[in-house]
């Protein structure tokens, strides 16, 4: 991070030092996620570089807990293999996963109707009950009154139908169950897909233990029109868990879109292709 010239040549050097016997692998940069810049690494690897102040500790919680995790998932997921440890060269934490193919939803968004069984299916495998260390995570899986305040100016009387969403969402019991492992980030650049079917989920940085309610909110974000009501039926959501669902989904639909809007105008962080899909999203809940 900082000043450090990520490069071709410097990644090769850094598998080369810490991970020999992979150093012969081809190397191809690829567009990585919000935390982490990402490499290619021969056909079936990937190699994951922090390019924020909090992403190393990302990179090891999900290098602590998604491998005991990924053979209970029906869908492929990046599993860390390797553990980069800090040196004089990099002096953060990196990893190296395997690779999920596909092509992320908000470049190539799901079409296809059976995405909305595959996403249930992957949900009900990855939402049970968390152990008592799992991580916890201020921003996911919580009640969503913690951010009623930041969004009471974006629910003007412009957004009747999106006001409504908000306040039956407050309204609705919080989680009174153990808490289960979340996702915590299923907007469209964190999953991917191949010929418009749901192939794949990425980037668990923000993988923790809470409220289910969260990461059904994907159902909106992610799933062609209808496919909502498809996935939250097979998945059995009863329904104060759809209240809070919607509620989350409102609030990362708005999210995509001030990122995508700060992409349009150029802002450093800032994903263009993220506005259309939280538009959809949105589009969606209203109707």
């Amino acid at each position: 991070m900082g000043d450090t010239v990520i490069d071709e040549a410097f990644v090769r050097a850094l598998v080369s030092e810490g991970h020999p016997d992979l150093a012969g692998l081809a190397l191809r940069e690829v567009d990585g996620g919000w935390d982490n810049r990402m490499w290619r690494l021969g056909d079936d690897l990937a190699v994951r570089l922090p390019r924020t102040p909090r992403a190393p500790a990302l990179l090891e919680k999900e290098h602590r807990w998604l491998p005991a995790l990924a053979p209970l998932l029906p869908l492929p997921v990046p599993v860390p293999l390797r553990l980069g440890e800090p040196t004089s060269r990099f002096p953060e934490t990196w990893t190296v996963t395997t690779w999920v193919p596909g092509e992320p939803a908000d470049r190539a968004a799901v079409a296809r109707p059976e995405s909305a069984d595959a996403l249930a299916d992957f949900l009900l495998a990855l939402h049970r009950e968390a152990p008592a260390d799992a991580p916890a995570n201020p921003d996911r899986g919580v009640p969503l009154r913690r951010f009623a305040a930041g969004l009471e100016d974006r629910l003007d009387s412009t957004d009747a139908a999106l006001r409504a969403i908000w306040d039956d969402a407050l309204a609705a019991p919080d989680w009174d169950r153990q808490p289960v492992w979340l996702h915590g980030d299923l907007h469209p650049a964190n999953i991917v897909v191949t010929d418009g079917a749901l192939a794949g989920v990425i980037d668990f940085g923000e993988l923790c233990a809470g409220d289910p309610a969260t990461d059904l909110s994907a159902a909106w974000l992610l799933l062609p029109d209808g496919g909502a009501a498809r996935c939250l039926a097979r998945y059995d959501a009863d329904e104060d868990i759809v209240r809070r669902a919607r509620g989350w989904a409102l609030l990362r639909a708005l999210g995509l879109v001030d990122i995508g809007r700060a992409g349009d105008r150029g802002e450093p962080g800032g994903k263009p292709t993220w506005r259309p899909a939280g538009e959809a999203a949105l589009a969606r809940l209203a109707s």
